[in-house]
């Protein structure tokens, strides 16, 4: 089997050599970037599928690979993704179809797998606007909630999300599928309670914190000034550093038996709550 080279690709991806073998070595390191531990080892993650790798490239993010099956393709755009990509700098592998199988994550493969390196922003390099809108995330678990959060904070002009003592790796693959390449465009910085509460203070944003406790409605609160939404986990809620340090405790009226929503639920209610505050 000849590896495959960085000549630029073809006007089309194909008809050139395809790795088939599901134990070539190409093939059985993409499958250990599913877990945390060679992901983070290696500073790499996965990127799967046309709509994320799109927005990636639309962001300028450079890709390190690209692997692709084009029996897997969905629709007629992928082979000018492949050469824009080609462009970049990204190398291109294809992929038989039953090794791109073995390599995708989802259970319906696109026929498009990236390979991208790891980045960390500080909370010193959150862009803040004026007056500033910021979401904190403290200890979410679950990576599809992960990634819904970010759309919802993309999606409500957020500038941008503070990961407190995160449970869920941020280039887990499902957190970026979630995310649907809205995780290349939103900053995100990761930090413990007690270094984003001390980022908060000095700066002089509110700490409006989310608990089914407290006695303020969401919607009673004033969230057109400078404010920082905090959600907690989603089977423990906020920690009581959080609950301590917080400006204004807010919750979301419940009418069923149920005390509270998913926090994924809950974010984009509370986010565009501060949409409407401002005007929009």
């Amino acid at each position: 089997m000849s590896a495959p080279d960085r000549t630029p690709p073809p006007p089309l991806p194909g008809p050139g050599e395809a790795i088939t073998s599901l134990q070539n070595p190409r093939v059985k390191a993409l499958v250990k970037l599913r877990d945390r531990r060679p992901r983070d080892e290696a500073g790499l993650f996965l990127v799967e599928g046309y709509r994320a790798i799109r927005r990636a490239l639309d962001r300028g993010f450079r890709f390190r690979e690209i692997f692709f099956c084009p029996e897997w393709f969905q629709g007629a755009n992928e082979p000018a993704l492949l050469r824009e990509a080609a462009g970049t700098g990204a190398l291109l592998v294809r992929l038989g179809r039953e090794a791109f199988a073995k390599a995708a994550y989802r259970d319906r493969p696109e026929g498009l797998l990236a390979v991208a390196s790891q980045w960390s922003t500080a909370l010193e390099e959150l862009p803040l606007r004026e007056p500033p809108f910021l979401l904190v995330a403290e200890a979410i678990e679950k990576p599809g909630n992960l990634g819904t959060l970010l759309r919802s904070a993309d999606a409500a002009g957020v500038d941008g999300v503070v990961l407190c003592d995160p449970v869920t790796d941020l280039f887990n693959p499902n957190v970026v599928r979630s995310s649907t390449g809205v995780l290349f465009s939103m900053p995100v910085a990761r930090a413990s309670t007690a270094e984003a509460i001390a980022f908060l203070k000095v700066r002089g944003i509110r700490m409006v914190a989310t608990t089914p406790a407290a006695e303020t409605l969401y919607t009673a609160a004033d969230l057109t000034g400078p404010v920082a939404l905090v959600m907690g986990s989603e089977q423990h809620g906020l920690g009581a550093g959080w609950l301590e340090a917080a400006d204004l405790r807010v919750r979301i009226p419940m009418a069923g038996q149920a005390d509270s929503l998913n926090v994924a639920m809950a974010t984009l209610l509370t986010v565009f709550e501060v949409v409407r505050q401002r005007g929009g």
